[in-house]
């Protein structure tokens, strides 16, 4: 019997890991994206999967079973003289301008929808697809993807846990104990906060219902609904596409955000871009970093912000500020410095993920991106952040709340402020262990962050869109999940009853006068 029962588990486990077709759509020209949709591909082609990957970045040394789609010119796009380290420090940044950023990811993704390389794979209706996988940045128009090749679609939040990335897939979440990616207060929220979210999230909801749904849709007509026909089929209305979503894979967790109520078909897999092996340092800064005897600050603004750009007087100090410590200093910066002091050594590249779990590395000064912060936690690395625009203000919020982390303003006396967080930071213990017991809680999973993406996945797959996992909130009406139809029910209940006792008392009162007319002519 061992034998049989031993044929048929085997068999059950190959038709379980039996290889998809999956598209995969990151359309976003910016490094840090471009890693999460590589954490995507690289594990879906880990199990022998066949990928499409959209992207505006080329994926070194593809293997057969992956083919890429360039989208590089979205890169023209994105307005760089927005995201400018010197500009931002003298003007609003773009996070609060919710309108904006929403429009510029429309348009990014028009742009994606429109370029030659995505409409000759769209014009072909021998393409088909298990299974699209889409990064979600502001914008559900990329929901037409998995409608045209009518397949289940997956969206990726590059973000933590917000009340948008789970209004993807269930209703809004309250606002008196969310918050969104561009928010800059985190729960529990005082009165004049809790206002603020619960203002924005109207707003949001007003500005989506009359502007952004209505150019969505016009745009969803155009691009995909002929695609939709093309194929014999009759297009559904963008209102029900939009809310499609099998499933929503986050790049959060628990160690890093907020405990919060999710959706069934919300995946927690904050991390899956960190490869499990730590790739060696090159050979030179291995030696640097080896010989630091008192161990390496790693400075890093990210890949979207180009430390070339700061002021000129704010290079100076940073550089003088430096020098006076006794660490050994990384400062990737894209070009060459003047009179650069000893302990401070520029990397044009910096391979991030080797640094911070090298055991030199003692302080990691950030921008507070969220990859950056989940390395941070995954290597178990304290942190000073300098956040600058989108949700890093957000992500610096948390960390510094969950304790390790400080956080250093924008602004002209950086090194100053800077000065005095490193020496808290490096002097002060509690910082690194605070790291270390988040670490822990981000490392004791049942499975790591990319196997559990690869489960996931072939879930949907195998389960065909995995309508079990969705929520019935979504077909709810706002009206009836608000009880307003019970209110106005109420209302008319309480209406009849008013005016018939009304017109009892009036009866009743006539009567009355009628019967003490009659008792006086007796």
């Amino acid at each position: 019997m061992a034998l049989p029962i031993c044929l048929f588990l085997g068999l059950l486990l190959s038709s379980s890991c039996e290889a998809y077709k999956a598209l995969v759509v990151f359309g976003m020209p910016s490094n840090s994206h471009f890693n999460l949709g590589n954490g995507v591909v690289r594990n879906l082609l880990k199990d022998g999967h066949e990928v499409t990957y959209v992207t505006p970045i080329e994926y070194k040394n593809p293997p057969p079973n992956l083919r890429q789609i360039d989208v590089s010119s979205n890169f023209n796009a994105l307005p760089s003289d927005k995201i400018n380290i010197k500009i931002l420090m003298e003007a609003p940044t773009p996070s609060g301008h919710r309108k904006f950023v929403k429009m510029l990811m429309i348009n990014l993704v028009r742009r994606t929808l429109e370029h030659e390389n995505i409409q000759r794979l769209l014009n072909d209706t021998n393409e088909h697809f298990d299974v699209v996988i889409v990064e979600h940045m502001f914008s559900d128009l990329s929901a037409g993807y998995a409608t045209i090749f009518n397949c289940p679609l997956i969206w990726v939040s590059p973000v933590e846990v917000n009340s948008l990335s789970m209004g993807l897939v269930d209703v809004l979440p309250n606002p008196a104990y969310t918050s969104d990616a561009l928010s800059l207060y985190m729960p529990p929220f005082n009165f004049l906060e809790r206002l603020e979210e619960l203002w924005i999230r109207i707003t949001d909801e007003y500005n989506d219902y009359m502007v952004y749904e209505p150019l969505e849709a016009a745009e969803y007509e155009r691009l995909i609904v002929p695609q939709i026909q093309k194929r014999g089929r009759q297009a559904p209305p963008y209102s029900k596409v939009r809310y499609n979503a099998s499933l929503v894979l986050g790049n959060s967790h628990v160690s890093i955000g907020l405990p919060l109520g999710l959706p069934q078909n919300y995946k927690s897999i904050g991390g899956y871009h960190i490869e499990e092996e730590v790739k060696p340092l090159p050979e030179d800064l291995e030696k640097i970093m080896m010989s630091a005897k008192n161990g390496v600050i790693y400075f890093s603004m990210g890949s979207n912000l180009k430390s070339k750009d700061w002021p000129e007087e704010i290079k100076r100090d940073l550089l003088k500020l430096f020098g006076e410590l006794k660490q050994t200093v990384l400062w990737k910066f894209e070009e060459e410095l003047p009179n650069v002091p000893k302990n401070v050594h520029i990397l044009k590249w910096a391979p991030q993920p080797s640094i911070l779990a090298h055991p030199k590395c003692v302080l990691f000064i950030t921008h507070g991106g969220l990859l950056s912060t989940t390395e941070t936690i995954h290597y178990g690395v304290p942190t000073i952040a300098i956040p600058v625009f989108g949700d890093q203000f957000i992500n610096v919020k948390k960390a510094v709340t969950r304790g390790f982390a400080l956080q250093v303003k924008l602004s002209y006396s950086l090194a100053t402020d800077l000065k005095v967080a490193i020496q808290e930071m490096l002097h002060n213990p509690k910082y690194r262990q605070r790291v270390k017991e988040l670490s822990y809680i981000y490392h004791d999973r049942p499975v790591k962050p990319g196997a559990e993406l690869r489960h996931w996945v072939q879930h949907v797959v195998n389960t065909r869109g995995a309508p079990h996992l969705r929520s019935p909130a979504l077909l709810v009406p706002l009206y009836q999940r608000l009880y307003l139809d019970l209110i106005a029910l109420l209302l008319v209940i309480l209406r009849v009853l008013y005016v018939l006792l009304r017109n009892l008392y009036r009866r009743i009162k006539s009567k009355k006068i009628v019967s003490n007319k009659k008792d006086k002519k007796n």
